[in-house]
């Protein structure tokens, strides 16, 4: 019982002096500040481009969702408006093949924005082919959760 005292102590203790130790570095940061010693450097916003904000649990350059982005883009799959208003399990077997198609020709970073585009368009994916879909999408975004995303540097 003796030792569970002291250990309780000494943990008061460490967390009263770093309590301290916080304030006095705040105070002397803020007086520095006031002499002009120190200039507080300005929050930068991030660009919003192609690459990831860091503000987000799973980067928006990802999302499946139509809701992040409103623009429509075409990924040479013009022939797949055709299927506008069809349900995602009525597709033929060839017709899924039309979607696999485009899918495994797309870079990986670029099936998010294929799959927002078509949910915009009005063409739902086939129910079919998600599985491989979100293999696709899950392995880029764990990839980008390790390596992170940077932008493409300019060509010399």
């Amino acid at each position: 019982m003796g030792s569970i005292l002291v250990i309780v102590i000494a943990l008061a203790v460490l967390g009263a002096i770093a309590a301290l130790a916080a304030t006095i570095q705040s105070y002397l940061k803020a007086r520095r500040i006031a002499r002009g010693e120190v200039i507080e450097p300005e929050p930068q916003e991030l660009p919003h481009g192609e690459g990831c904000c860091g503000n987000h649990l799973t980067c928006e350059a990802d999302s499946l969702l139509a809701a992040v982005s409103k623009r429509i883009e075409y990924f040479d799959d013009e022939e797949l408006d055709r299927f506008k208003g069809r349900s995602a399990s009525a597709y033929k077997e060839s017709e899924v093949e039309e979607f696999r198609d485009v899918l495994l020709t797309l870079d990986a970073d670029e099936v998010p924005a294929w799959v927002r585009s078509l949910q915009l368009r009005g063409v739902e994916f086939p129910e079919t082919l998600r599985p491989e879909l979100y293999l696709i999408v899950g392995e880029n975004r764990d990839y980008h959760a390790i390596v992170g995303r940077h932008e493409p540097s300019p060509a010399a």
